[in-house]
């Protein structure tokens, strides 16, 4: 039986990384593409001489074309350009709305049947801009936000309490930027609400910094942004995907009648299988978490309004 096929586009941090990700945990083999020649190449094969290393037997081809994605099963979209010091999301949006366009129309001539991961910034609006150009069926359009967002929320709570991160989960909602909602009712430490271990001062000092978190990062590298933890919430995505492990994950996705959201892509809680989104898990919300979930969605439908006059 073949292996499952995982196409990344875009070698730059984020697409090299999560290939690495992918490789290490032998979920396929993997195609790195990118327009710079020579350099998907180099990095493909430098990943593949760490196989006997690192144990993992999948074949890493890095190349210039599209024709070697051909019937891939999961697509992940890297590719754009990256925020630099001062720069929002939103500045992106002019420039990656071409780029993942333009990607997308290939993805559909090339693997008509993939899954889509969207990563590429500001990802709310991408991922709309990826939906509207291969016109595939919702449940294979994700947008890795959620994934990212919540492992920087249980970071700084594992880092906080002094306690194992793989005791904390935590959920954060909404749209992939400064009106992101991490919900700390929903955030536990081996089941206990982070509410019973934290004073609320000390809760809105991490949620801020979850916020925050992307910008943080990009002004401490001050030519670049982050690319490590992104890309391992690729790989986790991947993962839930390709084995079918129906994982509850925190991602962007379509939303209709779903949290009254209207026919958007949003950050929420979603079953990832064989078949992509495969549930919507519907969470009850206070009055005040529902008020900032609803800015952020308004937020999300301002930058898609955007994209739109450019599509």
């Amino acid at each position: 039986m073949p292996r499952p096929k995982i196409s990344i586009i875009g070698a730059g941090n984020v697409g090299a990384t999560a290939a690495h990700w992918i490789t290490s945990k032998e979920l396929g083999d993997v195609v790195l593409i990118d327009i710079v020649e020579g350099m998907p190449q180099g990095k493909a094969l430098d990943l593949l001489q760490s196989a006997p290393i690192g144990g993992f037997d999948v074949d890493i081809k890095g190349t210039n074309s599209y024709e070697d994605t051909k019937n891939s099963d999961i697509v992940v979209i890297t590719s754009g350009i990256a925020r630099k010091p001062g720069m929002s999301r939103e500045d992106l949006i002019s420039i990656n709305t071409k780029i993942v366009k333009e990607v997308s129309e290939n993805i559909a001539k090339y693997s008509p049947n993939a899954i889509l991961i969207i990563v590429t910034n500001p990802l709310d609006a991408m991922v709309y801009v990826a939906a509207k150009v291969t016109n595939f069926p919702k449940n294979k359009i994700i947008g890795m936000a959620g994934v990212l967002d919540s492992t920087r929320f249980r970071t700084f709570i594992a880092k906080e309490l002094d306690v194992s991160v793989k005791d904390v989960d935590a959920i954060v909602l909404g749209g992939h930027g400064d009106t992101m909602v991490p919900l700390p009712r929903y955030s536990t430490v081996n089941g206990i609400p982070i509410t019973e271990l934290m004073e609320k001062e000390k809760i809105g000092e991490l949620v801020k910094r979850t916020r925050d978190g992307g910008a943080e990062i990009v002004n401490l590298l001050k030519t670049g942004s982050a690319y490590y933890a992104p890309s391992a919430a690729v790989a986790e995505m991947a993962e839930s995907i390709l084995k079918d492990k129906k994982r509850i994950l925190p991602c962007a996705v379509y939303c209709d009648s779903e949290y009254g959201v209207g026919g958007y892509f949003v950050g929420v809680p979603a079953i990832l299988g064989r078949n992509g989104v495969e549930k919507i898990i519907e969470l009850k919300l206070t009055f005040e978490e529902r008020e900032m979930f609803t800015k952020s969605v308004d937020q999300i439908k301002k930058l898609v309004d955007e994209t739109k006059k450019l599509l």
